[in-house]
């Protein structure tokens, strides 16, 4: 009767962990330790810091912005926060696209420049120092590659006070600052042709 009462609680508490450390697919990590924010499929890992003027769709396994007042910008957000991390997405624009990956943010409701990191894909900036791949505000690009018109890579760091930005395998901003230290991440839709694949993140 011992014994099997012993055995019993081992299979109970067996399970109680189970449930407790199983969660959806694509928010664990890898044995790479990369976690799935996007994998083609569906915006699970996101919610839209927009109005109904707005709407993101997956086309062809990618994330693309439709209905856009021309004088507005969107954001797809993390509904989780992150602190230090390395993240990797690719990102298609048209010539005249403006885009970005926003990063720490203060406020899921509320992203610019001033209240997140903006990593940045702008090719037509009229201050091409902080276009693409820059980090606005915090580090300039020189030369800034160009993003439109083919998929690119982005790989931006945030580790402490220490950021990196990589844009097509070459690093193209650096930059040391403790302004902002944890907060979701966004996707920005600014104006052109934008869509993104592929986004995956490593927590440091």
């Amino acid at each position: 009767m011992t014994r099997w009462a012993t055995t019993s609680f081992v299979l109970l508490i067996s399970a109680f962990a189970a449930v407790q450390f199983t969660g959806p697919a694509s928010s664990q990590a890898g044995a790479d330790g990369w976690i799935t924010l996007f994998d083609g499929k569906d915006l699970d890992s996101w919610e839209s810091a927009a109005t109904p003027e707005v709407s993101f769709a997956i086309e062809d396994g990618s994330i693309v912005a439709h209905k856009k007042d021309p004088k507005k910008t969107y954001f797809l957000v993390t509904k989780q926060s992150f602190k230090n991390f390395q993240i990797r997405a690719e990102v298609w624009t048209s010539d005249d696209a403006n885009s970005g990956i926003f990063i720490r943010c203060e406020d899921p409701k509320k992203l610019t420049a001033k209240t997140c990191y903006e990593c940045n894909i702008f090719d037509t900036r009229p201050d091409p120092s902080y276009g693409t791949g820059a980090i606005v505000y915090h580090a300039e690009v020189n030369p800034m590659p160009k993003a439109g018109g083919k998929w690119n890579t982005m790989e931006i760091t945030a580790n402490g006070r220490d950021l990196t930005v990589v844009f097509n395998g070459q690093k193209t901003a650096q930059a040391r600052s403790g302004l902002l230290t944890e907060g979701p991440i966004g996707l920005q839709y600014g104006e052109g042709t934008v869509k993104f694949r592929k986004v995956q993140i490593k927590p440091l």
